[in-house]
């Protein structure tokens, strides 16, 4: 069927999506949610969607669709049906608990970066994953496929070193000092990061207040070929595009079954040789305790073998934000401080330091934590950070105050005397989030207390920082209802008392 091209100008997050009249998709025999190919000088298949205020003889198409057929307002389309993928049927296997092979795996990938899947049908085998847990083979063909399907990074390097944290604490803004430590020594570290999705601040958002952080994969090369080391949003170079699509659908769920081949199958596209992975643990964490952690780690080491990764992985301490700083703009600023060594920020140090040092051992230094304190603590690493800043288009010579953090404030003070005796990550976050971060990026949270710190009645615990005053009123609401650290003796034991039958909020991160 011949038909008009209509532009409508929406964006459809990445899959192609086509708008028919009802009339035109009776003739077409068509349903909603089936596909159709569209063809004009290149051909695609698309999702399709019908609505009436489309007029007869009009398709009308999102943005996706008419990028790749580069069409253009009252061109002409041939619209037929396509057949339904193979990799439904692959989809429907996993739904009755059968194990896929590489091949299949690679087809319902394949079919789901061509746009061929529609939200049910990725749903349904996210689920599966979900409920007939993924093994080790199964971790591997997705890893290896959502690789296959998406553009490579190609260093010319033997040794490529890089770092992952599987997340769930918020204020980890260790990367920006890993990297610069890392690379200071001569090693290549390509960091792609991910932007915020249920957290205040994702790398990219903190990286972002630095310098630019969307290029494409020429333009990383070139970055790297001058500083070694590089912080950029992964979004924006299509490295295992089909993570990004998965990662939505889990979010919408609420299930995480493909951790493992996201984590690994971004480091693989980048060209990783060695590879050290952050398990944050603990309370409001995702791995509650340190035999979880030890599990998952076994997985990802294993993982990282049969993808020819040299992986070593750390558990850190994840019941409290790292720092004392959540939101882009104040997590970027006091990353900064340390860098500079204008501010000594204890478990930010130990942490970045731990990590450094590992990947150093990993790479055949001795003493890995000691050498990267020394570089931190040299200047070395805030050269390096400067020189990365300029090579990604950023000012060099930025300082702390020239970030600009929220200019509306709420002071939260103690209503008794004590000590800290725990911090809820999950309240934190939910408090960040509703004064604003990661959109508003000078909004977040100051913290003048952490665990084991000692605290007298009304001393300041913490401030949280608004763009908007409005969204400091959804704060306030919060806190009316929930307690976000929790202040008393060494010895109480009573964490709260239980009246009624509970809502139980479970942490959900899914943050890359």
């Amino acid at each position: 069927m011949l038909l008009k091209v209509k532009i409508l100008n929406i964006d459809s997050g990445g899959k192609p999506f086509v708008f028919l009249n009802d009339k035109d998709a009776d003739e077409l025999n068509i349903n909603a949610s089936e596909r159709v190919t569209v063809k004009a000088k290149k051909k695609i298949t698309a999702i399709i969607n019908i609505s009436s205020t489309v007029e007869k003889g009009f398709l009308g198409v999102n943005e996706e669709v008419r990028k790749i057929l580069s069409l253009k307002q009252n061109s002409k389309v041939d619209v037929d049906i396509a057949p339904f993928p193979k990799s439904l049927q692959f989809i429907r296997n996993k739904l009755s608990g059968k194990k896929l092979l590489y091949s299949e795996i690679h087809e319902i990938v394949q079919d789901l970066v061509d746009g061929n899947l529609n939200e049910n049908e990725i749903s349904a085998f996210v689920t599966a994953l979900h409920i007939d847990k993924i093994d080790l083979d199964e971790a591997t063909s997705l890893s290896m496929s959502m690789v296959d399907t998406g553009k490579t990074l190609c260093i010319n390097k033997k040794i490529i070193i890089d770092k992952h944290s599987i997340g769930g604490v918020p204020g980890d803004k260790t990367t920006l000092l890993v990297v610069p430590i890392i690379a200071s020594e001569g090693f290549t570290i390509p960091k792609t990061s991910s932007r915020a999705i249920t957290s205040v601040a994702g790398t990219a958002d903190r990286a972002e207040i630095l310098m630019p952080i969307e290029f494409t994969t020429n333009k990383m090369l070139q970055i790297l070929k001058k500083s070694n080391g590089c912080i950029v949003w992964g979004g924006a170079i299509e490295l295992a595009p089909a993570d990004d699509m998965f990662v939505k659908t889990e979010f919408s769920l609420h299930i995480d079954p493909l951790l493992l081949p996201s984590i690994m199958s971004k480091k693989k596209a980048v060209g990783a040789t060695h590879l050290v992975v952050d398990i944050p643990t603990g309370r409001g964490a995702k791995m509650k305790t340190t035999g979880e952690a030890d599990l998952l780690a076994r997985d990802i080491i294993e993982l990282g073998k049969r993808l020819g990764i040299h992986t070593h992985c750390i558990v850190t301490f994840g019941e409290q934000p790292i720092g004392n700083t959540v939101g882009p703009a104040l997590e970027a600023k006091e990353a900064l401080e340390v860098l500079m060594n204008q501010k000594h920020v204890p478990d930010l140090i130990d942490k970045a330091c731990n990590i450094a040092g590992s990947m150093f051992e990993l790479l055949g230094k001795k003493n890995g934590y000691l050498l990267a304190k020394k570089i931190l603590e040299s200047g070395k690493a805030e050269q390096k950070m400067r020189e990365i800043i300029k090579t990604q288009g950023g000012n060099p010579n930025i300082i702390p105050e020239d970030i600009p953090i929220g200019k509306y404030s709420l002071v939260i003070r103690s209503e008794k005397s004590g000590q800290v005796l725990w911090m809820e990550n999950r309240i934190i976050v939910e408090i960040g989030r509703a004064a604003g971060a990661p959109k508003d990026k000078g909004a977040g949270i100051v913290f003048n207390k952490k665990v084991g710190d000692p605290v007298e009645k009304g001393e300041l615990l913490f401030t949280v920082y608004a763009d908007q005053s409005y969204k400091i009123d959804r704060v306030k609401y919060i806190l009316s209802s929930q307690v976000s650290l929790g202040i008393g003796k060494k010895s109480d034991m009573l964490i709260h008392t239980i009246t009624e039958s509970p809502i139980v909020e479970r942490t959900f991160v899914i943050d890359r």
